[in-house]
């Protein structure tokens, strides 16, 4: 049978044919069945009057400009498109550039993958990006019947992500450490976890000082305003230490940047060497911005937070990413196995949750 269900509940269009003296597959994907039975009568009159229903595939030099001048451009956030040109033209297109897309299938991403890990001694991570935006274009070129099927891609195992972050005490003697007209920002990025170019964002039409919360509505990527990760706005509560901090700043026009001079807005170089500096200071090693956002999740978790809580703080998309913090958690599984041995009515143990 040609028409069948994929186990994503979409259906379709399996037709083999003889085109140009060789067979080819033809897959194509429908809402319903209903639709991809129609599909599938289109494609077999289109046979039966002689007509190709197969065209051939472009380079993949050729369609790697055309999913960036019309995929990418359009669909992606600025800092997305330039991540995709850049591993485009400096990995991919030089590995697979000659190639027709249907001559592209897994022993030739097997032997890209060994190029970038073994010749170019590049990170499993590294590499799992290039393979990401390799399987995004042969999806993209899929579904606009450039390519008949999406050959699989296989990703690497990476090790479990580490990242670093500061203690209690740390905390502590940075902000004690940084310069006044500094350590406003800083006491912000750790109360609210904001990501540098979200905090650079910040104008003071997102911060509401008598509810005593903020909307991260935006971000900047080398000078370019955007929307924040994740393409959705999301409210953040502040604390009381940082209400009052905020409280204090001189900047407080409606529409200016809450962080800065109000115009033009300060940049991601100007304050790394604060924050370089506060550290010297206290005495601790040097860190970056997001940092301060890992320290704002440790912390929480550290202090007993449900990690579904954290996760709407740090705006994450997936809880996978907020798991990376779970080993900070409180050990509850002890107390979670001792209620066994409490014989039923007894109380001898008083729940801790």
């Amino acid at each position: 049978m040609s028409v069948r269900r994929r186990k994503d509940g979409r259906w379709r269009v399996d037709i083999s044919v003889l085109q140009n003296g060789a067979r080819e597959r033809i897959k194509k994907a429908a809402p319903t069945r209903e639709a991809a039975l129609k599909l599938e009568r289109e494609l077999r009159a289109q046979l039966d009057r002689g007509e190709a229903v197969l065209q051939r595939a472009p380079l993949f030099s050729e369609w790697a400009r055309e999913f960036i001048e019309v995929y990418a451009e359009t669909n992606n956030k600025f800092s997305e498109q330039t991540a995709k040109r850049q591993i485009l033209r400096d990995h991919l297109d030089p590995f697979f550039g000659e190639l027709r897309l249907d001559k592209i299938g897994v022993a030739e991403i097997e032997r890209f993958k060994r190029d970038q890990l073994v010749e170019k001694k590049a990170s499993a991570k590294s590499v799992n990006n290039r393979l990401t935006v390799l399987r995004r274009m042969f999806v993209v070129a899929h579904e606009w019947g450039k390519l008949g099927s999406v050959p699989r891609v296989r990703w690497l195992k990476l090790p479990p992500r580490t990242f670093r972050f500061l203690s209690f005490e740390e905390t502590n003697s940075l902000l004690d450490a940084a310069a006044p007209e500094w350590r406003t920002m800083i006491l912000a990025a750790l109360r609210t976890g904001l990501r540098i170019g979200e905090l650079l964002a910040l104008t003071w039409s997102d911060v509401d000082l008598v509810a005593g919360r903020l909307v991260v509505r935006r971000t900047v990527w080398r000078g370019r305003e955007g929307t924040p990760k994740g393409g959705r706005a999301r409210e953040l509560p502040l604390s009381r230490e940082a209400r009052g901090a905020l409280e204090l700043l001189p900047s407080r026009e409606r529409g200016s940047y809450v962080f800065g001079r109000g115009a033009p807005r300060l940049t991601s170089g100007e304050v790394k060497w604060p924050l370089w500096t506060a550290c010297t200071k206290a005495g601790i090693a040097r860190c970056g911005w997001h940092v301060l956002r890992h320290t704002f999740a440790s912390h929480l978790v550290m202090k007993g937070v449900v990690l579904k809580a954290v996760q709407e703080l740090l705006g994450h998309a997936t809880m996978e990413m907020t798991m990376r913090y779970a080993h900070l958690s409180p050990d509850v599984r002890s107390d979670a196995v001792e209620r066994l041995d409490v014989r039923s009515g007894a109380s001898e143990v008083a729940p801790r949750y």
